[in-house]
């Protein structure tokens, strides 16, 4: 099963972090997983390329632990205000998606929201 925890401060999510395969299909074959490692990707390339904004990840191939937070998102980082709400609804986006995800896949996937 995969774990994913948003990060939202005051109402606004700025990050989040996965855990684990999701064991929906044989490793290399898991089709749930490359959906779910390609809207990461597309989350990190959106907001570091198309939004010329900082976004700090890690990601640990071994275990398929990923943590993604863009500060930027947060109130008071200083960033253009338009940006900052348009990185925050990248990650209310794919919350919103794996929430969708996670009706029909409940016993791989599990979603919540940490809010600090």
């Amino acid at each position: 099963m995969t774990k994913i925890i948003f990060y939202r401060k005051d109402g606004v999510f700025y990050g989040f972090e996965e855990h684990g395969h999701t064991g929906y299909g044989e490793s290399g074959d898991d089709v749930l997983c490359a959906a779910l490692s390609s809207m990461t990707m597309l989350i990190l390339n959106t907001i570091e390329i198309a939004y010329a904004s900082e976004v700090e990840y890690i990601i640990e191939e071994e275990t398929a632990d990923i943590t993604v937070k863009a500060l930027c998102a947060l109130p008071g980082s200083g960033t253009d205000e338009n940006k900052r709400y348009a990185v925050a609804g990248l990650f209310m986006g794919y919350y919103y998606q794996l929430n969708d995800l996670a009706e029909e896949y409940y016993d791989y996937l599990d979603v919540e929201v940490k809010d600090d």
